[in-house]
């Protein structure tokens, strides 16, 4: 059964003809090779792109799409993940080598502020005691950062390999390896508060905090999306839902099936939007359960999206996610960061039906 229903269709057509008078701005100046994650600073007009070129660049975005490069530093590997301090000043990142970096917005100096025994898959900083950065490892470790001391404050044992982490309040959700969902009440960081198989049958591709962080939305290599609150008395909201399908041609091939990349809550309506290998994206109000927009395919995969401060940009990289491994690396695959410029009713919740 599917939850969410489709947008009625003169609504949709209505919103796809508002959306191509304002055409998507590609980004200058793109990495060469593919794009792992997207930041917006929260607190200025910059976007961090991080790449599997080993780099990590800085854009300053103007209101109407237009970006300049500002700042690049690398590591000595891909970079697989990046996020903002709060208040905007440093910018950290993680990679392939093992360790994570800060880049100070003020000096434009990066420099070493974590590691651990295997590529960092997800970083995050958690804005409480005063600021702690926050990362998860092949390892099976998620460690916690006082950037004043060269070793972590806190480690945390995960069951498997982490392939996805996120933070919101006092929320911490790990997916790792072998489909487990591990929740952390960050008043008591290095201790799991609940552990449970995920919902979807298929390996976690993604995880993302509802901005309430009462719950969150797992994403799965199979096409599908759970929408799975923390605790159990508000499990009756519990649902999953297929998405990033596609009929086939021939009926005896059935429905092609490809990965959920990434899910991305926008902060100021707590709808979220969705990216996959098929080079589609839609925004969906979980709460109506309703697709509220429906883009059109772009010309690759789209393996990360971000929301800008304020929700007036969403930003998605089109390049190669990886999903076929090495020998889907042809040379042909673009390599791009699109800004869409949002307008409110793409993206505000829809009365419950």
């Amino acid at each position: 059964m599917s939850f969410f229903g489709a947008a009625a269709a003169q609504q949709q057509q209505q919103q796809q003809q508002q959306a191509a008078s304002v055409p998507d701005v590609e980004l200058s100046d793109p990495p060469t090779d593919s794009i792992s994650a997207l930041a917006f600073c929260p607190t200025a007009d910059y976007l961090a792109v991080s790449s599997w070129d080993g780099n990590v660049r800085i854009y300053e975005i103007s209101p109407t799409g237009q970006s300049q490069g500002k700042a690049m530093y690398n590591h000595d590997g891909p970079v697989l993940d990046v996020c903002w301090s709060k208040d905007g000043q440093r910018l950290f990142s993680a990679g392939a080598d093992k360790v994570a970096k800060m880049f100070d917005v003020q000096t434009g100096q990066s420099s070493v502020v974590g590691g651990h025994d295997a590529p960092i898959r997800s970083i995050r900083w958690m804005d409480m005691n005063g600021g702690v950065l926050v990362t998860g490892s092949w390892d099976k470790t998620v460690k916690y950062w006082d950037l004043k001391q060269p070793n972590p404050i806190g480690t945390l044992q995960l069951p498997e390999r982490c392939y996805s982490m996120d933070i919101a309040g006092q929320l911490l959700v790990a997916a790792t390896a072998e489909r487990h969902i591990i929740t952390v009440n960050l008043n008591n960081p290095t201790t799991i508060y609940k552990r449970i198989d995920s919902p979807l049958k298929w390996q976690t591709r993604v995880v993302a905090c509802f901005p309430s962080g009462d719950g969150y939305a797992v994403g799965s290599v199979e096409g599908r999306v759970a929408i799975q609150y923390v605790e159990d008395k508000d499990s009756a909201n519990n649902f999953s839902f297929k998405c990033h399908r596609k009929e086939s041609s021939n009926p005896k091939e059935g429905t092609n099936v490809y990965a959920v990349n990434c899910i991305t809550f926008n902060q100021q309506h707590g709808t979220f939007s969705t990216s996959g290998s098929d080079g589609s994206m839609y925004f969906w109000d979980k709460d109506s359960k309703t697709r509220l927009k429906t883009f059109d395919a772009a010309s690759g995969a789209v393996p990360c999206t971000a929301f800008n401060r304020s929700g007036t940009i969403f930003a998605y990289a089109i390049s190669y996610d990886w999903s076929k491994g090495h020998s889907g690396a042809v040379n042909n695959h673009p390599n791009k960061v699109m800004l869409h410029s949002l307008k409110e009713d793409e993206i505000k919740r829809k009365p419950k039906k």
